[in-house]
């Protein structure tokens, strides 16, 4: 695979390479079930993490349940950028959906963001918004990539603050061999089931020494657990085997930002 180390190689806790990680996700509850364990493996190395949410505003319950989870796998506190829920009326009463709001408003936010933290890598969503297709993943992805690439350009988003590249952008994924006992848990909860070919999936983290911390913060999500159809009331209800099984593995489609070194002067096939 290309090079991943951002990701798979958990340094000494006494080291400064481990990569620093901005998460970028739709919802309160994303950043625990997608990429929980690897936010927690690099808290654990000491590298410095962080969390936006682009959905949900901060006074709503969400945010609180957002903060307890954030504590858990020490990624600081919330970042919300406060947009509508595509799905929920009550996420961000009086703002725009995420969905529905001019891309280059949320684009510049997102900007802000990352030239703030300055992260080397960023982590989102997929091209198909995860395995259940939700429209405000698909936008999260979209908002993303293209924040990540203008926040290394001087000239665009100047009011944003002072250009940075992230060398890296991990999409949270499934491909199809490794849906496994998460497909028919969704099926049978009414969801559609996405995967990405195997090839797509570049990176697979085993979190397993994480899933205390992992475990914990998609527990902090209260609301959600409590319901049945939203993934953390399915997991909450399986036998601790088969939970284990389902979330000790995140993968990762990696894109590389930014020019490619030696990059050839003309296109070619």
């Amino acid at each position: 695979m290309p090079d991943s180390d951002e990701l798979t190689r958990a340094k000494p806790v006494t080291s400064s390479a481990t990569a620093s990680l901005l998460g970028v996700f739709a919802h309160p509850d994303d950043e625990s079930l997608l990429a929980g364990g690897v936010l927690a493996q690099h808290a654990a190395a000491h590298a410095r993490t962080a969390v936006v949410t682009m959905t949900w505003a901060p006074e709503s319950p969400r945010a609180a349940e957002l903060a307890d989870a954030l504590r858990a796998l020490g990624a600081g506190t919330p970042r919300l950028l406060g947009y509508g829920d595509a799905r929920n009326p009550k996420a961000a009463p009086g703002r725009p959906r995420l969905v529905d709001a001019p891309l280059d408003e949320v684009i510049a936010a997102l900007v802000h963001q990352v030239r703030s933290f300055r992260p080397d890598v960023v982590v989102t969503h997929d091209a198909l918004g995860q395995l259940t297709g939700h429209a405000d993943h698909r936008r999260t992805h979209q908002v993303a990539l293209l924040a990540v690439q203008d926040a290394g350009l001087a000239h665009l988003h100047p009011e944003a603050g002072q250009p940075w590249q992230p060398r890296a952008v991990y999409c949270a994924t499934r491909s199809k061999s490794g849906v496994g006992d998460l497909g028919p848990l969704l099926e049978a909860a009414g969801k559609p089931v996405l995967a990405v070919p195997d090839a797509y999936a570049t990176t697979a983290v085993d979190v397993s020494p994480w899933l205390e911390q992992k475990w914990a913060a998609i527990l902090a999500h209260r609301g959600e657990v409590a319901r049945e159809r939203p993934l953390p009331g399915i997991l909450a209800r399986l036998p601790e085997e088969t939970r284990r099984k389902i979330i000790a593995t995140e993968y990762f489609t990696r894109l590389t930002t930014g020019p490619v070194p030696n990059a050839p002067h003309r296109l070619t096939a």
